[in-house]
C-alpha cells in the first residue's frame, strides 16, 4: 500500500468516542478527516460504551467525503484487541494505533488487522509520540512497503510528557528534532505526516502561527481538539490561489512543445527546474481535491 494520494488532510479532528452528540455533530463539520477516539479521550470505565458508540457511528455512515479513522487503545491494554476487532468490523477508512515504538509494532498491528478481516484498502495510521519511536523512525517507516501503514500522526502532548518538555515559549525547542526526524522519514518513504494538536483552544493567533510553522515544515495537515480550530487549519494548509496559479503555469510551460527537452525554464519571471514539475502537479491535484470535497 502506498500513501501517495492527493486526498486533503488539512484538518484532522479528534472526536471523543464516549460523546454520541460529538460523533453526530462531526457529520456537519468541514474537517477533512475525523478521528473517533477510544484512547486518551475516554475514561477507563467508559471504554466499552465508547467502543459501541464509535462502531455504531461508523457503520451508520453519513460522514460524506470526510475520512473516518478510529483510534484504538494499545494492543497491550485490556481494551486494545477488542477495539481493533470491533473497529475493523465497523469499516472505517483507517485504524490509528497509539504508542508504537518500532517496525515490529507495525507488523503486529498489520497482522492483527488481517486476522480481524480488514480489507487491503483499510489503512494503518500510527501515533509518533514516544522517544523510542523517534529513535526508531526509519525502522517504522520502512514497514510502509510491507504493511497497511500510510500515515504518521504526531502526538506532541505525549512527547512532552515523556521528554519532560514544555511547548512554550517555542515548541521547536521541545519538539524540533522529533518533528524534523518524523518529517524526514515520512518524505523518504512516502508517508502522510500530520502535525500534533494545539491545546489553547481560544488562542486563534497561536493556532494560526503553529499551523503556519507545521506547513512550512512540510506537514500535510494538523490534528485538532475542537471544531472551532478547523477553519484556520483548512485555510493555512490549503494551497494559496497564487501558488496554484504558479503551479499551473509551470505545468503548462513544461508541456509546451517548444520547451521539449529543457530542464530549466523561466516561468513568470522565476527560474524553474524540471524537478519542480512534480510538486506543481501535486499542488494542483490537492487544490482540485479540496474543491471537489467542498462540492
Amino acid at each position: 500500500m502506498t500513501a501517495t494520494t492527493h486526498r486533503p488532510r488539512r484538518s484532522v479532528l479528534y472526536m471523543p468516542g464516549a460523546n454520541t452528540r460529538a460523533l453526530e455533530k462531526a457529520k456537519t463539520l468541514p474537517a477533512d478527516s475525523l478521528i473517533f477516539d477510544l484512547e486518551d479521550a475516554v475514561a477507563p470505565d467508559a471504554k466499552i460504551e465508547a467502543r459501541e458508540n464509535v462502531c455504531n457511528a461508523v457503520k451508520g455512515g453519513g460522514y460524506g467525503p470526510r475520512e473516518v479513522c478510529v483510534r484504538i487503545n494499545g494492543l497491550d491494554t485490556d481494551w486494545g484487541a477488542d477495539d481493533l476487532k470491533a473497529a475493523v468490523a465497523a469499516g472505517p477508512d483507517a485504524i490509528l494505533a497509539p504508542k508504537i515504538i518500532d517496525g515490529g509494532d507495525i507488523d503486529r498491528l498489520n497482522d492483527a488487522m488481517s486476522r480481524a478481516g480488514a480489507p487491503d484498502d483499510m489503512a494503518l495510521w500510527v501515533m509518533i509520540e514516544m522517544p523510542k519511536a523517534i529513535l526508531n523512525i526509519q525502522d517504522i517507516a520502512e514497514a510502509v512497503g510491507r504493511t497497511r501503514l500510510t500515515t504518521f500522526v504526531m502526538g506532541t502532548n505525549d512527547l512532552a510528557k515523556e521528554l519532560r518538555a514544555q511547548a512554550k515559549p517555542n515548541r521547536q525547542i521541545a519538539f524540533g528534532a522529533s518533528l524534523s526526524m518524523a518529517m524526514l522519514a515520512a518524505r523518504a518513504y512516502d508517508i502522510v505526516a500530520i502535525d500534533g494538536v494545539y491545546n489553547d483552544i481560544k488562542n486563534e493567533d497561536g493556532l494560526r502561527a503553529e499551523c503556519e510553522e507545521g506547513a512550512a515544515m512540510g506537514f500535510d495537515g494538523k490534528t485538532l481538539i475542537h471544531p472551532s480550530q478547523v477553519g484556520i487549519c483548512n485555510e493555512v494548509f490549503a494551497p494559496s490561489p497564487a501558488d496554484v496559479e504558479q503551479a499551473q503555469a509551470v505545468i503548462e510551460a513544461f508541456a509546451d512543445p517548444e520547451n521539449a527537452g529543457k530542464g530549466v525554464l523561466k516561468v513568470n519571471g522565476k527560474m524553474t527546474e524540471l524537478l519542480h514539475l512534480a510538486e506543481a502537479k501535486r499542488l494542483v491535484a490537492v487544490s482540485e481535491a479540496i474543491e471537489a470535497m467542498q462540492g
